[in-house]
């Protein structure tokens, strides 16, 4: 990763990303396959929902027989997050455009927004539409065809987990979790890691009381606190 911020560095940079969406979006359309759902409802879901946690939830409540009203609150509050991260981003796009504003959170992810605060270590603490646009864009195209592919091969793999597919996001955010802290100079590492630390520990006690992406926000939040806190002033 250098420090070019055009649409040519925003696909080159993505690249290495996107390899944790052809794993889990393989699994999500392979359990959409088992799940009696067409090729077509898979493509649709994919371009419009766009959130593989959500996405699984929706299969299985649709598998339920849930009212649209709970499948719409759930798919909510399991992508509240994303309104935290927009909010991070949206800083460093303040002089440009509305409409650019709405295209880049529209396609923001939990990927592409961790690339972009590994980015601002390199840019001296800056963003470029085109260079985000770039990311999004390709990290956007790429679960779409892995549902649909994952969708196709459904008939022929019945259990995606025995191939670890459902571990691929997990690896790939311990990876970007690791490139944040060996290229954030402006932190010391001892505080990043007691951050780190404080967010799993609550995640650990928050997950008995809470569903995980409601867990997963409150520690979120606890955690930008506490770092607040032990960062040096």
């Amino acid at each position: 990763m250098d420090s070019s911020l055009s649409f040519k560095s925003g696909l080159r940079d993505v690249l290495p990303t996107v390899f944790g969406y052809v794993g889990v979006g393989l699994a999500m359309g392979i359990v959409a396959n088992t799940s009696h759902l067409s090729v077509l409802a898979v493509l649709l879901m994919s371009l419009i929902v766009y959130a593989g946690s959500a996405q699984f939830i929706i299969i299985s409540m649709l598998l339920a027989g849930s009212p649209v009203s709970a499948i719409v609150l759930s798919t909510f509050l399991i992508n509240s997050r994303m309104i935290l991260m927009s909010m991070t981003v949206a800083r460093y796009f303040k002089r440009d455009s509305l409409l650019q504003n709405i295209g880049l959170g529209t396609l923001l992810t939990d990927e592409t927004f961790a690339l972009s605060m590994n980015k601002l270590n390199v840019t001296d603490q800056k963003l470029r539409p085109t260079w985000l646009h770039a990311a999004n864009v390709v990290a956007y195209l790429v679960w779409a065809a892995a549902t649909v592919v994952g969708c196709l091969l459904g008939n022929l793999i019945a259990d995606p987990d025995q191939f670890g597919l459902d571990f691929a996001v997990v690896g790939m955010f311990i990876g970007l979790l690791y490139l944040q802290i060996i290229t954030d100079r402006s932190k010391p590492l001892a505080t990043q890691a007691e951050v780190v630390l404080f967010v799993a520990v609550c995640m650990f006690f928050l997950m008995r009381f809470f569903p995980g992406n409601i867990a997963l926000l409150i520690a979120t939040l606890l955690g930008c606190g506490f770092g607040m806190v032990v960062s040096p002033k």
